[in-house]
C-alpha cells in the first residue's frame, strides 16, 4: 500500500497486534477507517499530527483530546503509536491507518472462517464495476451523496456478501482516496491476502476451470514461490487457448495470444 517507511510500519504494526488482542475487530476497522477519513478532510490536523518537528508526546495528547470517549481503547493506541512514528510524507499517516483498519477487517473474517469468501467477493465485484459502466459512474461520481452509494451497496450486496466484504467495498466507494474503484478493491485484495501471508494469483483462461484444475495450479504456483497462492479467476473469452498469471508484476503466460504477441516481439527485434 503505497511507499510507506518499512521501521515505521513495523513498529506502528506491532503496538496495533497488541492493542487490537481483545477488541471488537469489526469496530476497530470502523474506528481505524473514520480516523483516516477524518485526516484526509481536515488537512491542518494532518499536517500538526504528521510534523517531525513536533514532540510526540504533543501529537498523542492531540489524539487523546480527539478521541477519547469517542473511539475505543484499540483504535486510541494504533493511533497515538502512528502520529508517534515518523513518516516520509503528511499522507502517509492516514494511509497506514487505513491499512490497518483493513487488516483489523480482515483479522475478522478470519476468525469467522470467512476470509476466502471475502477475497473472492473482493475480486469479483471489481470485476462486476469493471464490466458495468453504469455501476462505476453512479459509484464513482464524486458529486453522488455517500447515503446514495451506501444505500446502493447494501442494495446490491446485503445478505449477499461476508459483512466485511461490504465493509471494505464501501470503504473503498466511499473513500476512494485518489484511486479508481478497480484499484482500491484490487489494493484491499493484497491486504486480505497477506493475512495469511498468501500471494494472490489473477488467472485468466478462456472456460472456467474446475476445482482439480485450480488445485492443481495452486499446488504448481505454491511449490514455484514457496507460498501460498490464492487464485482469483478471470474468464476472458479473448483467450484463444491457455491461461495466464499476474502475481504482482509478474506475468506467467501461456496463452496462444501471448505466444503469438512473444513471436511478434522477436521477429520486431
Amino acid at each position: 500500500m503505497r511507499g510507506l517507511s518499512r521501521t515505521s510500519l513495523a513498529e506502528v504494526e506491532e503496538r496495533f497486534n497488541a492493542a487490537a488482542g481483545t477488541a471488537d475487530l469489526g469496530t476497530l476497522s470502523d474506528e481505524l477507517f473514520a480516523v483516516a477519513d477524518l485526516l484526509d478532510r481536515e488537512h491542518g490536523l494532518r499536517r500538526a499530527l504528521s510534523d517531525q518537528a513536533r514532540p510526540a508526546e504533543a501529537k498523542t495528547r492531540t489524539v487523546r483530546a480527539l478521541l477519547e470517549g469517542k473511539a475505543g481503547a484499540a483504535a486510541l493506541a494504533t493511533v497515538e503509536s502512528a502520529v508517534a512514528a515518523r513518516w516520509s510524507r503528511a499522507g502517509d499517516l492516514a494511509d497506514v491507518l487505513e491499512r490497518l483498519g483493513v487488516i483489523a477487517a480482515a483479522a475478522e473474517a478470519e476468525g469467522q472462517s470467512r476470509l476466502d469468501d471475502v477475497e473472492d467477493e473482493l475480486f469479483r465485484f471489481g470485476r462486476v464495476v469493471a464490466g458495468s459502466p453504469d455501476l462505476r459512474r453512479a459509484l464513482a461520481d464524486p458529486t453522488a451523496p455517500a447515503a446514495g452509494k451506501r444505500q446502493l451497496l447494501s442494495d446490491l450486496l446485503g445478505g449477499k456478501v461476508a459483512p466485511t466484504s461490504l465493509r471494505l467495498i464501501t470503504q473503498v466507494v466511499l473513500h476512494p482516496r485518489g484511486r479508481s474503484l478497480e484499484a482500491g478493491l484490487e489494493e484491499f485484495g493484497q491486504l486480505v491476502a497477506q493475512q495469511r501471508q498468501r500471494l494472490v494469483a489473477v488467472v485468466r483462461t478462456a472456460v472456467e476451470l474446475t476445482e482439480a484444475q485450480k488445485r492443481r495450479l495452486a499446488s504448481w504456483l505454491r511449490t514455484s514461490y514457496g507460498r501460498d497462492v490464492h487464485l482469483n479467476v478471470e474468464v476472458d473469452k479473448r483467450v484463444l487457448g491457455g491461461f495466464s498469471v499476474r502475481i504482482g508484476d509478474e506475468i506467467i503466460d501461456t496463452t496462444i495470444v501471448g505466444r503469438i504477441e512473444e513471436v511478434r516481439r522477436r521477429l520486431a527485434g
